[in-house]
C-alpha cells in the first residue's frame, strides 16, 4: 500500500505542470532601486519599480531610540495592477499600534461593527461586575 502511495506522489510530481516557474515570462526586472540608511541606525528608506508595473517605497524611523521603550514606525505605499486590470493602491504604517493598511480594495469595518465596539469597551462585562459584588 506504501509503495501505491509513493508511485501516485511521484506520478503527479512528475505530470506537474512547472513551466510558469522555470520560464523566462516571469522574471521580472527591477527597473528602479534605491535604499538608504541612517548612519546612527535610527531609520531607512527604499523605493523600487519592477518591470511590470509594481512600485513600492517605504520608510522606517525608530522613535524614542536611546531609551528601553524603542518603536520602530515604517510608512510606505504599494502600487499594481490586478490581474483583472484595476489599478491597486495600499497605503500603510507599522507602529506599536500594529499594522494599519489602507486602500480602495481593503474592506471597511461597517459602522455598527465600531459602535459595537465603542459600546462593548465602555460598559463592564457582567462576569466582572458579579465578580465584584463578591
Amino acid at each position: 500500500m506504501k509503495f501505491l502511495i509513493v508511485l501516485a506522489v511521484a506520478v503527479a510530481c512528475a505530470s506537474a505542470d512547472v513551466s510558469h516557474i522555470v520560464t523566462p515570462d516571469y522574471q521580472v526586472p527591477i527597473v528602479k532601486s534605491n535604499f538608504d540608511s541612517k548612519p546612527d541606525g535610527t531609520g531607512f528608506n527604499y523605493a523600487y519599480e519592477a518591470g511590470n508595473g509594481i512600485v513600492q517605497e517605504a520608510q522606517g524611523v525608530v522613535k524614542n531610540p536611546n531609551s528601553e521603550a524603542a518603536t520602530l514606525e515604517v510608512t510606505g505605499n504599494v502600487k499594481y495592477t490586478a490581474p483583472d486590470g484595476t489599478p491597486v493602491e495600499l497605503y500603510y504604517i507599522a507602529n506599536e499600534a500594529g499594522y494599519q493598511p489602507t486602500g480602495s480594495h481593503v474592506p471597511k469595518v461597517p459602522e455598527h461593527v465600531l459602535r459595537a465596539q465603542e459600546y462593548i469597551a465602555s460598559h463592564t462585562p457582567f462576569v466582572q461586575a458579579a465578580a465584584k459584588k463578591f
